[in-house]
């Protein structure tokens, strides 16, 4: 493995261009023969943006405060330094060397991205720099194959049963119980042939090891665990002295076979056609249930006291970053029309022949641990026989990574309802049109037509029905769908649109500055805001906004594309627009910049030191003004607001009309095609500062190259000779400026926002004007386009969702989430949800429906804190008690309902009051 190169071994640079062109073949090469066992490496985020910023890698990437300091130091690229994946791992190379240690939780895309082994290799030819984080491409899924990498591997604590010592094992989870053996023989120098490797869950000897080919994964073994070594002495294993590995005597007891070995489960049992080593180890009395292994059987004592059997009050052990499932699970299993059917026997509703499930294994583990929590006595279990299995339908939720608990229910609901499906063989149905027969009509015969092909406890209790109307912007036609759904995501209010603050500064010189904050569509684009923003500020006819983008002082980028979208621009983004004429694109532009300007030291004449502030301002050139003159005039006017004196002596106020009034300026004049007035060298002329004329502050334009380098001074009587569509200025700002201008006016103003990290606070909204929001008739997005029948084109139609038919449990999931190329970001808003009566009468459309609408809450699935490295728990209610409690993994303890509704409220279950 490489930790690093010699920084002589660094190759000779390519350029960016070349550099970015070879990685992306590179890329496209591995993309296009990806396979199992191929390598991938960690790289670090940070380093990766910078390189993809410096190569320009992609044109869209979000705009960093890297990017910004780029443009800042002579608009040139920056090559970024050696690669330094140092803050991903918590230390060098382990013992075994073969894995580093990461550090939790990291984010692919926020801490490390995957690069292809061989870009790595040429990243580091170009860079130095490391230390190398190889990971394997794995092969997930039960029928389809799914690619997934490996980040974290499993972690395994050995404890040796000869000393009680430990060792940390690192291991892939698809490597086999062989390899184990082989990797453990290895590292001890041991026989293999006598060596016994004991799944040792909680320090509980639960079961041998003896599968060489099943997978580490199938044998459950989970993160961080530990798993026995015991060694054969003089061909003597310890059960032959009666005792067991940690000296205690053997007590082969038989038990009571778990659920898993009943008619239903089915579960695979240990046979004797294994080697010698494992015969003692195969009596009766040794055995070990699924549940024995994973479970503690003791008495539950809340923390309040109060002793109680524990039916329905187990806790799930995190097995990993598993605090999402365990969070789910216990959603589910205090759901209770499914208590009720798996605590029967479900074995005759089966569905072994479903392709499109797991013949009956998911379900049949969902049962088993359902059973495991509601029998009596147990503080906590262990849920890894059901991971595996939810694992092999779902392999998005192998491995140890954090998931979203939705997702979660989203894929076990359907996992099992495809196992319980009663529907052998689905038949065939066309779709068909309503073709004018009434609503109902239409709607009980997709009803049936769905039920034909889907008929399980899930569809009978957890399924609705919606109706979707669209219709055509152009010729109208009306097409209407009744669709089956399982839960409804409803949007937060304050997702649909969002607060947007803009600084809008007059370019004529009539107004003071004016913060505005307008509401726009999240989705929405620059359009949408140069729109709310035109309405809100009363935008003259004659008149035109530029928005820009300030950073340190600076303007960083023009936003003239009216399709870009909004999502582009960060809460914390300072974002400014100017009222300029309409035709502005077509006058020439002064762009000023301000900057303090102080003595050094007072006995250095000429020695100041130059520091940007405030907010720039942008003004432009009346048709034919193409003098220094007119600059001058045209900056005097600009600055007006800013004027302290409101009433100035009347024998000033001919030089303010004629000449203007204003600060010495220093100023930088930049063409776009880097010509000069007068054809006069730029190197030949430095900056100089002059005072006043006739009694008043004159002003001093320095002409200057792209790279801020002081050249010509700009008089009066100056002419361009040379197209010239902008012009920047540097404003100087002495205590005689800050004494004629309140500068005040250009800094900390309203709406201008100084710290990127902090969180605005969401007004509480109730669950009523979230299922207002998702109910609202919208137009489609314009990837999103429907082909209308009648027009024989894609059209943008509108949307309208209705609730036709309700299910007996409700689900609802609030979209707290929300993803995109630019950022991820998580809302707190505070959800006010019934917890009883809560009535959806007025929002279902289906016609004498004699179904009850009213509904009572019973679990809630919560996520408290960011993206990535937040936590989840669970609210539940025991009906019979009455009484609610909270589960976070294995802890539970009791909770009063004023407590539940936070928050971090995330997944709502509702069930109907009959």
């Amino acid at each position: 493995m490489v930790m690093s190169n010699s920084p002589g071994a660094c190759s000779l640079p390519c350029s960016p261009e070349e550099e970015k062109e070879i990685v992306k073949e590179l890329i496209r090469v591995s993309e296009a023969n990806l396979k199992e066992g191929d390598v991938f490496c960690l790289i670090s985020s940070r380093w990766w943006r910078e390189w993809k910023e410096y190569v320009g890698f992609d044109e869209n990437v979000e705009h960093s405060n890297f990017a910004k300091k780029q443009k800042d130091v002579l608009h040139a690229p920056v090559r970024p330094g050696e690669i330094d994946n140092s803050e991903l791992i918590l230390n060098e190379m382990n013992k075994e060397g073969d894995f580093l240690d990461l550090r939790g939780n990291l984010q692919e895309g926020e801490d490390y991205d995957l690069v292809p082994l061989e870009v790595w290799k040429k990243l580091v030819e170009w860079y130095n720099g490391g230390p190398e984080i190889p990971r394997k491409i794995l092969s997930e899924g039960y029928y389809s194959k799914n690619f997934s990498i490996e980040v974290y591997p499993l972690c395994l604590c050995l404890v040796d049963a000869r000393d009680n010592s430990e060792r940390t094992i690192r291991i892939s989870r698809k490597a086999s119980v062989g390899d184990l053996y082989k990797v453990v023989c290895a590292m001890l120098e041991l026989d293999e042939t006598k060596v016994l490797i004991w799944d040792y869950f909680k320090r509980n000897k639960s079961s041998m090891l003896t599968k060489m080919d099943q997978s580490l994964e199938e044998a459950t073994l989970h993160m961080d665990q530990e798993i026995l070594l015991e060694v054969q002495v003089d061909g003597l294993w310890p059960s032959d002295f009666g005792m067991d590995s940690t000296g205690n005597e053997l007590a082969l007891v038989p038990i009571e076979p778990s659920r898993s070995s009943m008619s239903i489960a089915g579960g695979p049992t240990l046979s004797n056609g294994h080697s010698s080593r494992f015969g003692s180890y195969l009596s009766p009395g040794n055995s070990f249930s699924s549940s024995q292994r994973d479970s503690e059987d003791v008495d539950d004592i809340l923390s309040n006291g109060t002793k109680v059997d524990g039916r329905g009050l187990t806790g799930l052990h995190n097995l990993g970053n598993t605090c999402f499932m365990n969070s789910a699970i216990q959603c589910l299993v205090h759901t209770p029309p499914l208590v009720e059917y798996f605590l029967q026997d479900y074995s005759e509703e089966i569905n072994k022949k479903n392709p499109l499930g797991m013949q009956g294994e998911l379900a049949i583990a969902f049962g088993d641990l359902l059973r495991t929590l509601w029998s009596s006595g147990r503080t906590s279990v262990a849920p890894r026989a059901f991971k595996g299995k939810l694992a092999r339908f779902a392999p998005q939720f192998s491995g140890y990574n954090q998931h979203d608990s939705q997702e979660l229910l989203a894929f076990l609901l359907d996992g099992l309802h495809e196992d319980l499906n009663r529907v052998k063989n689905k038949p065939y149905i066309e779709a068909k049109d309503a073709n004018g027969r009434p609503d109902e009509e239409f709607a009980d015969e997709c009803w049936e037509y769905h039920k034909a092909r889907n008929d399980s406890l899930i569809v009978d209790i957890c399924q609705g029905q919606y109706k979707s109307t669209l219709v055509c912007p152009v010729c109208r036609k009306v097409s209407v769908t009744f669709d089956p759904f399982m839960y409804l995501s409803l949007p937060l209010p304050s997702a649909i649109t969002r607060k947007m603050s803009v600084t809008v500064f007059s370019g004529d010189g009539i107004a003071l500055p004016m913060p505005y904050t307008v509401t726009v569509s999240r989705n929405g684009c620059f359009r949408d805001l140069i729109q709310a923003l035109s309405i809100a500020c009363c935008l003259k006819s004659y008149e035109a906004l530029l928005v820009v983008e300030v950073h340190e002082h600076k303007i960083y980028r023009f936003m003239e594309n009216m399709f870009e979208p909004l999502s582009g621009i960060k809460d914390e983004d300072y974002l400014v627009a100017y009222r300029l004429p309409s035709n502005y694109n077509k006058l020439r532009r002064i762009e000023i910049l301000h900057r303090s300007v102080e003595r050094c030291a007072p006995e250095l004449q000429y020695s100041f030191s130059r520091k940007l502030l405030g907010t720039p301002l942008i003004t432009c050139l009346g048709e034919g003004a193409d003098s220094g003159a007119d600059i001058h005039a045209a900056v005097r006017t600009v600055l007006t607001p800013l004027l302290r004196a409101k009433e100035l002596p009347s024998h000033r106020a001919k030089i303010i009309n004629e000449n203007g009034c204003g600060p010495s300026l220093d100023a930088i004049a930049l063409t776009d095609n880097h010509t000069l007035p007068n054809g006069k060298d730029l190197s030949a002329h430095s900056m100089e500062i002059e005072t006043t004329a006739n009694g008043s502050p004159s002003l001093q334009l320095v002409m200057t190259d792209e790279r801020g380098i002081s050249g010509i001074t700009v008089n009066d009587d100056i002419t361009f000779v040379a197209p010239v569509s902008s012009i920047k200025l540097f404003l100087n700002w002495s205590q005689r400026e800050h004494e004629i201008y309140d500068a005040s006016y250009l800094e900390n103003l309203p709406g201008v926002h100084h710290s990127g990290n902090k969180k605005t606070r969401q007004e509480p909204v109730s669950l009523f004007s979230c299922l207002d929001a998702f109910l609202k008739e919208e137009p489609l997005g314009p990837e999103d386009m429907w082909y209308c029948p009648a027009c024989k084109e894609h059209r943008q139609a509108t949307k309208k969702l209705d609730l036709w038919r309700l299910p007996e449990i409700l689900v609802v999931h609030l979209k707290r989430f929300s993803y995109n190329r630019f950022m991820k970001n998580k809302l707190e808003t505070f959800v006010n949800f019934p917890v009883h009566n809560l009535d959806l009468t007025k929002y279902v459309k289906k016609p004498g429906s004699a179904e009850s609408h009213l509904y009572e809450l019973y679990a809630i699935s919560n996520h408290y804190g960011g993206l990535g490295g937040g936590h989840y728990s669970a609210y539940a209610k025991l009906i019979d008690e009455d009484r609610w409690y909270h589960f976070d993994d294995s802890h539970v303890s009791p909770v009063g309902e004023d407590s539940i509704r936070t928050s971090a409220a995330y997944v709502l279950f509702y069930q109907r009051v009959k």
